[in-house]
């Protein structure tokens, strides 16, 4: 897969952070389909914050569909593809969170799933980069806010 994390990566602005960073060692991903990184070092300021372990994982996998769809021939009457299938890409994150001080951890789950047309990475490029780009810009300027909104409920 194209999508290979170097390490260290730098984190998104969130509030009470400065200049966060995450040092990432490969990690043996839950399906085949898959790659996963366990953060085992932290940089900045990141007050609270622990990286992997058995009992609070910090990790970031990147997967994809296990069988990869093309598209079908259209119908010879009418020239339509009806079924279009998917081609699924996730990015995940769980992290080990406390539920309340004394707890043992429990695991927050953040997704970020793509699902493409099958066809359209070769018909239409430019709008699946286009789309991508908007969405890793919106996730990184907004990164600040979706913490805010994480921890106060305020979107």
């Amino acid at each position: 897969m194209a999508m290979t994390l170097t390490t260290p990566v730098t984190g998104g602005a969130q509030t009470g952070f400065t200049a966060p960073t995450y040092t990432l060692s490969a990690d043996i991903a839950p399906d085949v389909n898959g790659k996963q990184n366990a953060v085992t070092a932290l940089g900045g300021t990141q007050t609270g914050v622990v990286t992997h372990s058995v009992a609070a994982p910090f990790t970031v996998t990147v997967t994809r569909s296990k069988v990869l769809r093309s598209l079908g021939k259209p119908n010879p009457i009418t020239n339509v593809i009806s079924n279009v299938p998917m081609n699924v890409y996730k990015i995940v994150v769980r992290k080990g969170v406390l539920p309340l001080a004394g707890q043992p951890y429990s695991v927050a789950l953040l997704r970020g799933e793509f699902s493409i047309p099958a066809g359209s990475d070769t018909a239409d490029a430019a709008n699946l980069r286009a789309a991508t780009s908007l969405f890793v810009g919106t996730a990184n300027q907004l990164s600040a806010g979706i913490g805010d909104t994480l921890v106060t409920g305020i979107l």
